[in-house]
């Protein structure tokens, strides 16, 4: 996709944070994201970084990245069923919208969405410093690894993007372009998903980015999650329209 790079606001419980704002943000985890993986750090400007820091993720292979991670992710995935157990199918949302100058709705969601591009593991997992993998599988559901915003450990879980059978947010009517589905744990129990919705507005477009969690989620963690949605979605639309 060849365009002029998109100028991006995040906008969190109505406040406005540029770019430079976002970019703190992801370069404030980065260490952490790197101990936690058990890599060096890499040098280099932010970008370099990025691309680096994701490039030596993926080099581990997935098998090994479960493994550096495989005591976090048991403990994670028993707390997710937990906390699904307790919430008994209610949800809570974390919510982050961007304004974007630049691009489209349905252009974005297309690139977003299509798993048989060539960088689709790498462009997936370099957006955020905590994806530790995101791929797509076989039976085309995406798997997750990372540390959801303001949690101490990483998780791992599935989205299915062609289910959309236990969100409890509706689609709004003005929407132009979603990505939706279920996010549920390697044994099948739903904890949640995503309701991502898009629509074209003069000279660009806006995202309003929801994540569903089970109800009885720390309030901590529906918070700070909005920053990793800002941080994951503004990369995610510089990388669709990047100018080449």
């Amino acid at each position: 996709m060849s365009t002029a790079s998109p100028v991006i606001q995040a906008v969190i419980g109505g406040r406005r944070f540029g770019r430079e704002q976002v970019l703190a943000w992801e370069a404030e985890r980065l260490p952490a994201a790197a101990e936690k993986i058990g890599l060096p750090l890499p040098p280099g400007l932010p970008s370099q970084q990025r691309r680096a820091f994701a490039e030596a993720k993926l080099a581990l292979g997935a098998e090994e990245i479960r493994r550096r991670l495989r005591r976090d992710l048991r403990i994670g995935d028993a707390v997710a069923k937990m906390t699904a157990r307790l919430s008994r199918g209610r949800r809570a949302t974390s919510v982050c919208e961007l304004e974007v100058t630049g691009g489209s709705a349905a252009a974005f969601v297309e690139w977003f969405g299509d798993a048989s591009r060539a960088d689709y593991t790498l462009s997936m997992t370099a957006a955020h410093p905590d994806h530790f993998l995101i791929q797509s599988l076989p039976d085309g559901r995406q798997e997750v690894i990372e540390t959801t915003g303001g949690s101490p450990l990483p998780t791992r879980f599935l989205v299915d993007y062609e289910d959309l059978s236990t969100l409890s947010t509706s689609r709004s009517s003005s929407v132009d372009a979603e990505a939706a589905g279920v996010a549920l744990t390697g044994g099948g129990i739903h904890i949640g998903g995503v309701r991502h919705e898009f629509r074209d507005v003069p000279g660009g477009f806006h995202a309003r980015l929801c994540v569903e969690f089970p109800r009885a989620t720390l309030p901590r963690i529906l918070s700070e999650h909005r920053r990793h949605l800002a941080i994951e979605f503004s990369n995610w639309v510089e990388f669709a329209f990047a100018a080449h």
